[in-house]
């Protein structure tokens, strides 16, 4: 009688393999969404940047901030990624506040629930910038 080696996996190994690529998952993921959303925090800058400039252009030709987004340029208060919505506020139209607040997704983002730029470029959470 002649003998056959068999080849293939057992079920432990198998297992094992399962267990093993479970554990990697489970460290990737909090990883990758932290970067993720560190990513995505480019999205709030670009659109308050954007804002900012189109501010002072309406400043440079007008006596007062605008308090409208649409006059800016912004019409509909999304980020162009659609990850924040913003807005402007005008005080005494000499100074304004632009706050970018995260939504979907992004809104898990807790160290950056609120992200504001001012005229005079002071920004806040400075993390987060």
């Amino acid at each position: 009688m002649i003998k056959k080696t068999l080849y293939g996996f057992t079920l432990i190994e198998l297992m094992i393999v399962v267990v093993i690529i479970g554990v990697l998952a489970a460290i990737a993921m909090p990883a990758y969404t932290g970067y993720s959303q560190k990513a995505r925090r480019s999205d709030a800058k670009h659109a308050l940047l954007d804002i900012q400039l189109n501010q002072e252009k309406w400043r440079a030709n007008n006596s007062s901030y605008i308090n409208s987004l649409t006059s800016l340029g912004w019409a509909g208060g999304e980020s162009l990624e659609k990850h924040y919505t913003v807005s402007v506020t005008t005080y005494a139209t000499n100074s304004y506040t632009l706050v970018a607040v995260p939504q979907g997704n992004q809104a898990a983002d807790t160290a950056c629930l609120r992200m504001t730029l001012n005229q005079s470029n002071d920004q806040e959470p400075d993390e987060c910038w």
